[in-house]
């Protein structure tokens, strides 16, 4: 009987990295899981490029890899089950594009948490979709781990595709996005750049350059 989203409506752009945020319960990941056609809408409609959400990468916060395997053996496994045409061409591809070639024969139990993400990001792109949509990328990352995952995403973002990711981290959201979806109770309260955030609800009070302050006002 609860409505989980109400009238949520956007666009993203090829290349544009787009964040949702918003405090518990919100509706984020119900969002990302429309997007990425996990759960069927009661109402609404998904476009994509492809014409169907299933042709958008999706990355959950959980890795969804197999800890023994190898990250090869993981991708392997994952460009079988998308049914990719030359499977070897893009496992060599993934391991080239993630920086994860050194690592190919290692089993994933044995990676950091920075290179399980990195791996589980690899596994959404297997298909070469035209956007990916990551919940939570950088939880449980330490601030090294985290840099080293941005500058990949930001420079998937830089070859055209489009990236909606989720966070908790209103900082990470105001450094990595080009545009904000801010969400509470399922309603979209706010779309625009953080700049525009902070310059509405932070400078009112002395703190122009604060952008998680702002975020809490507006809130």
């Amino acid at each position: 009987s609860r409505v989980a989203l109400q009238d949520v409506s956007f666009a993203a752009a090829a290349g544009e990295v787009l964040a949702i945020i918003g405090p518990n319960g919100a509706g984020k990941t119900t969002l990302l899981s429309l997007l990425a056609g996990i759960r069927a809408p009661d109402a609404g409609t998904v476009l994509t490029p492809a014409g169907a959400p299933s042709r958008l990468g999706w990355v959950p916060q959980q890795a969804a890899v197999y800890g023994k395997l190898t990250v090869a053996e993981n991708l392997r496994l994952f460009a079988r089950l998308e049914g990719v045409g030359d499977v070897e061409a893009v496992v060599e591809r993934m391991l080239e594009q993630t920086d994860l070639r050194d690592r190919a024969g290692d089993e994933l139990s044995t990676l950091s948490g920075g290179n399980r993400q990195r791996v589980n990001i690899a596994v959404g792109l297997l298909a070469d979709p035209p956007g990916l949509l990551l919940d939570e990328p950088s939880a449980s990352l330490d601030p090294r781990q985290r840099e080293r995952l941005w500058e990949f995403i930001s420079g998937l973002a830089r070859t055209g595709t489009t990236v909606v990711f989720s966070t908790h981290d209103v900082a990470e959201a105001d450094r990595y996005a080009d545009r904000l979806l801010v969400l509470a109770d399922g309603e979209l309260l706010y779309t625009g750049p953080p700049s525009d955030l902070i310059g509405a609800h932070g400078a009112a009070a002395g703190e122009a350059g604060d952008f998680e302050g702002a975020f809490v006002r507006f809130l």
